[in-house]
């Protein structure tokens, strides 16, 4: 917890006199303040005087936070508490937690109104102490607290090298998580180029956008969900509107950390790198909670925002599937690629990612261009040689079972062949109802 200097004590306690009701006219102001301070010094009304310019759209979304950093500018205070008879709060006055006004345009949401942590609780249909125990602050400076976590981690690697941490929730945190997305979070909009995980969007949109270009140039985010901070998610809470300490809880159940315990041996076996290692160890997004893809989105819209200025600057489309980046151009862009993929990794470093080293791609229109697997050059439709190895593969289970062609050994292996065949119906429904009628023949057992 933080600790107040003595100035910042007397002006959080005026700020808090001052959010405490509803009249914000001048002599309003200046009488909450006197009753906090025990009568009204002299220096009060030009203390005080920085706040007759504010608009009341500002006033109806500042917090506390903000309304103490505004009236610690200036000398008025600072000189009052060095004067020998130095202000003091006689009187704690508080006000009732509220939802702030959403920013413009997202008011007709129709957002849900959890002013305060039993309200979210209520909400999500648990009790105060049980969300306290999800949202975990009490693991944090734990070292055994791999035993109480919400999370069982998998370890898998990448194709590109390295490792990536799948940190899965537990029944009860999912549950939550899943109330989130589907009463919240679905309902507020992203950038239009973002189509990853938004409904009536998806691989083929994304692709889409750059059919028929001359040049299609493809990047990858690097550790896309880890790098998204427990900060960048609490201002999306508090942009929505949620006071601060239920945006603090609503932080606390969309981000985790991963304990030493996790981390050492992976490290120590030369699995992942110390830059991975620090950002799973600070709280961030984890990969496979329900909430996570669509909070990406949301705390990426600066950006796709950047991006697609980008783009349009150099005279070309812009979309993102989750890391995945993808810029056309009509044009092709000679001399200046270099210096236009330079300001893409600019941009994105200073957003807080990376453009992954080895998965930068530019596909001109004499090659196959693909966007997320899709072949673009004229309409986005699978490449033949991805149908005809998926219906080799089918054809074989129905000839020999469909253990013979499970080399990899996956868990589900038909819901894996169902997954393919429908990633096929992304770009031609007719290859897919022939794959489809060849699933239909196979014979699952047990």
């Amino acid at each position: 917890m933080r600790s107040w200097t003595y100035r910042e004590w007397i002006a959080r306690g005026i700020a808090r006199a001052l959010l405490a009701g509803d009249d914000r006219s001048m002599p309003a102001l200046r009488s909450r303040a006197a009753q906090a301070l025990g009568g009204s010094p002299p220096w009060l009304g030009h203390f005080l005087g920085r706040l007759k310019s504010m608009d009341a759209g500002i006033w109806a979304r500042t917090d506390l936070d903000a309304l103490t950093w505004r009236l610690l500018r200036g000398e008025t205070l600072s000189r009052a508490v060095g004067a020998e008879d130095r202000p003091r709060i006689r009187r704690l006055m508080l006000a009732s937690p509220v939802m702030l006004p959403p920013p413009m345009g997202l008011d007709v949401l129709g957002l849900p109104a959890l002013p305060t942590t039993g309200d979210l609780a209520d909400w999500l249909g648990l009790t105060v102490d049980r969300l306290d125990w999800l949202a975990g602050e009490q693991l944090d400076w734990r070292e055994d607290a791999r035993r109480a976590r919400h999370y069982v981690l998998h370890a898998s690697p990448k194709s590109a090298g390295g490792l990536r941490l799948i940190e899965s929730p537990k029944p009860e945190l999912k549950r939550a998580q899943r109330r989130l997305l589907a009463g919240l979070l679905d309902r507020v909009p992203v950038h239009e180029g973002c189509h990853g995980f938004v409904r009536g969007r998806g691989v083929r949109s994304h692709a889409q956008v750059h059919a028929g270009q001359a040049l299609v140039l493809r990047l990858d985010l690097q550790d896309f969900f880890p790098c998204v901070r427990a900060a960048q998610v609490r201002a999306v809470w508090r942009t929505l509107g949620y006071p601060r300490e239920v945006a603090e809880v609503l932080t606390r159940l969309c981000t985790t950390r991963a304990c030493a315990a996790d981390l050492r041996p992976l490290r120590a076996a030369g699995r992942l790198e110390w830059t991975a290692a620090k950002r799973y160890a600070a709280r961030h997004l984890p990969q496979g909670a329900p909430t996570s893809p669509m909070l990406a989105n949301l705390c990426a819209f600066d950006l796709d925002l950047r991006l697609d200025g980008l783009a349009q600057a150099f005279g070309g489309e812009y979309s993102r599937y989750a890391d995945d980046l993808a810029f056309s151009f009509a044009q092709p862009l000679g001399g200046r690629q270099a210096a236009f993929h330079a300001w893409v990794a600019a941009i994105a470093k200073d957003e807080g990612w990376s453009l992954h080293p080895q998965k930068s791609r530019a596909m001109p229109a004499g090659a196959q261009q693909r966007v997320t697997g899709l072949v673009v050059n004229e309409k986005p439709r699978p490449a033949r040689v991805d149908y005809d190895r998926l219906k080799a593969v089918l054809h074989q289970c129905t000839l020999h079972g469909p253990a013979s062609q499970n080399h990899a050994q996956v868990e589900d292996f038909r819901a894996h062949l169902l997954g393919r065949i429908a990633w096929i119906a992304q770009g031609s429904e007719a290859r897919a109802r022939k794959l489809q009628a060849l699933f239909e023949r196979i014979a699952w057992t047990g």
